[in-house]
């Protein structure tokens, strides 16, 4: 069993320069692309929903699920409306230069620059992988924090790893 010194000192792992920098300093105000096979406004409800092979990018970022909720104020900013929120459902993959995360569900809060994913959460860089519930990844800091299980263990939602953080971090080998 692990003390708390052990299980902090793996989140710094997880969370250091070395393990979670990708996303930092993210443009959040790059234009947000998309393309899906289907997409329903509901204009009066400020929100489009996109459908099947949903792909989105937004700088060096690229989220691909098969259903998102985009919410949006009605408020026009340069013609547009201005989106607040992202949410993408069924096997939600977000990706940069190096490093791809996996889960069950992604909401991206643009006002908050936080991505969070749920569910069976997987992250990846280069050979080093974090299993847990729930990710949460700030786009200022960079900083990235895994949990063992999701947010109040919400129904239908698997934490896949038995409610505790797994992973593994290779090791350079050394003479």
């Amino acid at each position: 069993m692990m003390d708390k010194r052990t299980l902090l000192a793996l989140g710094l792992v997880v969370a250091s320069p070395a393990g979670a920098q990708a996303l930092k300093n993210h443009n959040t105000n790059a234009p947000v692309d998309f393309s899906a096979d289907r997409i329903e406004v509901q204009d009066k409800a400020n929100r489009a929903v996109l459908a099947g092979n949903v792909h989105v990018t937004q700088g060096d970022v690229i989220l691909d699920a098969a259903r998102m909720t985009v919410a949006y104020t009605g408020k026009m900013q340069g013609g547009s409306p201005s989106v607040q929120r992202l949410d993408a459902s069924g096997g939600v993959t977000v990706r940069s230069t190096d490093q791809t995360a996996r889960g069950n569900f992604a909401i991206y809060d643009l006002n908050r620059k936080l991505i969070t994913m749920l569910g069976a959460v997987t992250l990846i860089q280069g050979t080093n992988t974090v299993r847990g519930g729930r990710l949460v990844i700030d786009l200022v800091s960079g900083r990235s924090v895994v949990d063992g299980s999701a947010v109040g263990n919400a129904p239908g939602v698997s934490t896949g790893t038995g409610g505790r953080v797994t992973g593994r971090f290779t090791v350079p080998q050394r003479n």
